[in-house]
């Protein structure tokens, strides 16, 4: 039997009208909204598509939305000094800088020059920490991992106990993932193991999982022998593999592949996302609501983390 679909795109959009009625209510009451500034430096193509969804979204839930675009060439000193701003601006609720940078910026001194209760990415050395330490000390999780711990608890799939097999330990989405799954809490509580470069056999060990968590970077990665019939398969992989000629527009679009054989793993898994439509909308969706509850905690709606 063929695995459920999950549609990232879908849930989204049930999190973006939830978010959009919080919006409402919140400048009913207080005359306020969330705002959200992106600085994007440079003209890199994917990320000017990327910020302009991101603002697009912005827009269509009701926030204050700043897009802050600098040429290739700006200096750290002025991209600070940028920041720095946005920091003091009490309208601005979250800050996000889109990466990559350009090459004469250090990304980590400009992550760690974002104030922590306003690094809606969850990239700062504070949140990491908050989200080591778990429970009522995290503030703002990485927007894809919460996409994802999202799209599983609302899709009902169990994890108290289960065999949770995550494939890659990138900072953005391995390692976070992993340490959210692992937590006592709700839509966590599970038996982790991370797969990388240096396991041996990481066959054997995806053949565990009840739940499959690949984020590697590498089309086609994962193959139907790695997958334990009826797992819950989560496709973090979004790969340009080639091109092709859009049948809507006529004009060429990139190709795009999983880490995972879909068309073979969606006849054995339970559940499976797809690429594109699955994960990626999730992590739009989760920086929405870490903006939105930026807002919430300065406004008392929600108890301060420790």
């Amino acid at each position: 039997m063929s695995a459920r679909i999950l549609s990232g795109t879908e849930i989204s959009k049930e999190i973006i009208d939830e978010i959009a009625t919080e919006v409402r209510g919140i400048k009913e009451q207080h005359g306020i909204v969330p705002g959200l500034a992106t600085i994007l430096a440079g003209e890199n193509p994917a990320s000017l598509s990327y910020v302009a969804l991101k603002m697009r979204t912005a827009r269509q839930v009701g926030f204050k939305e700043v897009q802050d675009n600098r040429p290739a060439t700006i200096s750290q000193r002025d991209l600070l000094a940028i920041i720095d701003r946005y920091n003091r601006d009490e309208s601005i609720h979250g800050i996000l800088v889109q990466l990559p940078l350009p090459g004469q910026i250090d990304a980590d001194a400009i992550i760690n020059a974002i104030d922590p209760d306003k690094d809606v990415d969850g990239f700062h050395p504070v949140n990491i920490g908050r989200l080591l330490i778990g429970g009522t000390h995290v503030k703002f999780p990485p927007c894809t991992p919460a996409g994802i711990q999202e799209m599983i608890r609302r899709a009902g799939i169990p994890t108290d106990g289960a065999e949770v097999v995550v494939v890659g330990r990138s900072n953005i989405v391995g390692k976070p993932i992993a340490n959210m799954m692992l937590q006592k809490a709700a839509g966590a509580n599970a038996t982790v193991t991370v797969v990388h470069t240096g396991t041996r056999n990481p066959e054997d060990h995806c053949r565990r999982a009840d739940i499959l968590i690949v984020a590697a970077g590498m089309p086609g990665l994962v193959r139907p022998a790695w997958i334990k019939p009826g797992a819950c398969v989560i496709d973090v992989g979004v790969n340009r593999v080639g091109e092709k000629i859009s049948e809507k527009t006529g004009r060429k679009v990139a190709i795009l592949r999983g880490d995972v054989d879909f068309e073979a793993a969606r006849n054995i898994a339970g559940f499976i996302t797809p690429v594109p439509g699955g994960v990626g909308p999730m992590t739009i969706a989760m920086l929405m609501q870490n903006t939105l509850n930026s807002l919430k905690y300065r406004l008392g709606a929600l108890p301060k983390p420790r």
